[in-house]
């Protein structure tokens, strides 16, 4: 497995911080991860969050492949119902390039209800626009002079320029939460980003199969929260009022969007105090880093995983305890899973 970090910059009110310091310490805290050994960086977006949560992922994928030199730099995910599809392949070319061909593109269609009113966009056209949008980014990628006309989009004789660094273009992920939407991923050869409910991972493999490909040849994210110190009383201490700020606003955006795909999505966690012992501990990976090693291999055994993406740096978390706690991870989690 490769190891990455999630970062949102969010800012929650009880905890903030001034936004240029809070974006100043997270990416001083990447360049450590490249340091450390992390293999990947992932950003995700949503709109109108009043704690700040990234609502522009690209700009800040550029300004970390301008600091950084080896680390990968992907979304997770862009919103793309959201966004032209040519602007998309066209900034996404640019990170590649500033990068030296460490981006990634890993997109999805949305689930907010505020999101899609207050742009004006209906929800019922989140999927199709996806689909439709990710067709033509692939093209623009690949080919020169492209024509292509679809419900949403229309570009006659179109190349985008500059060309990708990587060839092919940056790879292209998708995140799954619905059967149609893995067995779209694996019938377009995307990689799979695993988001919040039934684990997509087995069908998609099975999907893959039964479109030819081999599924050797595609990657699978799985995304868990995790936070590590030298006990476990202090590993929770630190990270449940942020787990729990966190969950809570996932539940109500789920539930709002009446898009939960069963209890599985919905912790319904009423105080930070609950976590430890809740159902939904068994999903955290909280503690020492002994015991987040063994809730990783038993995660290893469970799941099919090519890239571990680590909710850590949680929502109003101090950078510092944030940074500890990655630090010992990479230290004395990491090299048990070295091969």
């Amino acid at each position: 497995m490769k190891f990455g970090v999630m970062f949102d910059f969010r800012n929650p009110s009880q905890w903030r911080r001034p936004d240029s310091l809070l974006y100043k310490s997270q990416l001083d805290e990447i360049v450590q991860l490249e340091e450390l050994g992390y293999d990947n960086v992932w950003l995700t977006e949503h709109h109108f969050v009043e704690d700040g949560y990234n609502p522009s992922v690209l700009p800040i994928a550029a300004a970390i492949a301008a600091r950084t030199s080896r680390i990968r730099v992907g979304t997770f995910v862009l919103l793309l119902p959201f966004h032209h599809p040519v602007r998309v392949a066209e900034d996404a070319i640019c990170v590649d390039i500033l990068s030296g061909g460490r981006f990634d593109l890993g997109v999805g269609q949305g689930y907010r209800a505020e999101e899609f009113a207050a742009l004006n966009i209906p929800r019922a056209e989140r999927s199709a626009r996806l689909a439709e949008s990710i067709e033509l980014i692939k093209r623009l990628f690949n080919e020169n002079a492209v024509t292509f006309h679809g419900k949403y989009n229309h570009v006659t004789e179109m190349t985008v320029y500059p060309r990708p660094v990587q060839t092919g273009g940056p790879p292209i992920w998708i995140g799954c939460r619905t059967a149609k939407s893995t067995e779209r991923a694996a019938r377009m050869g995307f990689h799979l980003l695993a988001t919040l409910g039934p684990d997509p991972a087995t069908p998609y493999q099975a999907a893959l199969r039964k479109f030819g490909r081999d599924p050797q040849n595609f990657s699978i994210a799985q995304l868990r929260a995790v936070h590590v110190a030298r006990t476990a009383d202090q590993a929770w201490d630190e990270a449940a009022p942020h787990l729990h700020y966190m969950m809570t606003h996932y539940d109500q955006w789920l539930a709002e969007a009446n898009d939960a795909e069963g209890d599985d999505a919905i912790w319904k966690i009423s105080s930070h105090l609950e976590l430890r012992n809740s159902p939904a501990a068994a999903t955290l990976m909280i503690g020492t880093p002994d015991e987040v090693s063994r809730k990783l291999a038993h995660f290893r055994t469970t799941y099919a995983c090519t890239h571990f993406i680590m909710a850590s740096q949680l929502p109003g978390v101090e950078s510092l305890v944030a940074t500890r706690s990655l630090k010992l991870f990479a230290t004395e989690v990491m090299p048990n899973f070295a091969n």
